[in-house]
């Protein structure tokens, strides 16, 4: 089984600003976040029989420690999992971007738009490592993996998963109120968290 998660909401989320590789410490909603999918993910797993993986970013690194405090686990760092590399782009806002590269984001493949960064990763380099992760990781058998992640390489390798074309990956929501059950057969499941208070 693997779930999928991003991590919890960012001072850059919360300004709109895009972070790429780039980190900003979780707000105190992006800390409530991760306790409360660490909490629905305690109700789900035996963490006996379960493994976190977490992006090298601080912010990942933090929602995954959040999570395995409350399940008396040690996550592990797999380099896979980091975001996008934005280039220029990164701690920019949309509005920004589109003053400095009028039109990038429009068009019909406009969600595919953030791997046009000046100096960026581009969509095969992301896709490349996520295939490597999900090659090694059992669907339904074996021990249970909690992927922490982020926005993009998220969408990415949901849309792996499930077999979309890019532009349809990139369409995928990417809340940070819940998060993903990944299934044999590309079959992917939405688990609510309760909004933190």
């Amino acid at each position: 089984m693997i779930y999928l998660l991003r991590h919890g909401q960012t001072e850059f989320n919360h300004a709109g600003r895009y972070q790429g590789r780039l980190d900003s410490p979780l707000t105190a909603r992006g800390e409530a976040q991760a306790f409360e999918m660490g909490r629905v993910l305690a109700e789900r797993i035996d963490p006996a029989k379960a493994v976190i993986l977490t992006s090298p970013l601080p912010r990942a690194l933090r929602t995954a420690g959040i999570i395995g405090a409350g399940l008396g686990l040690e996550p592990v760092i797999d380099p896979r999992l980091i975001e996008v590399s934005l280039g220029a782009w990164e701690g920019l806002t949309a509005e920004e971007i589109d003053t400095g590269w009028p039109g990038v984001r429009e068009g019909f493949r406009r969600n595919e738009w953030f791997f046009g960064a000046p100096g960026g990763e581009d969509y095969p380099s992301v896709a490349g490592r996520m295939a490597s992760l999900l090659a090694e990781l059992p669907r339904d058998d074996g021990p249970v993996h909690v992927l922490v992640s982020h926005a993009i390489s998220g969408r990415v390798l949901r849309g792996l998963h499930a077999g979309l074309e890019p532009h349809r990956a990139m369409r995928l929501e990417i809340p940070q109120d819940a998060f993903f059950s990944l299934h044999a057969g590309g079959d992917i499941r939405r688990i609510d968290c309760a909004p933190p208070v």
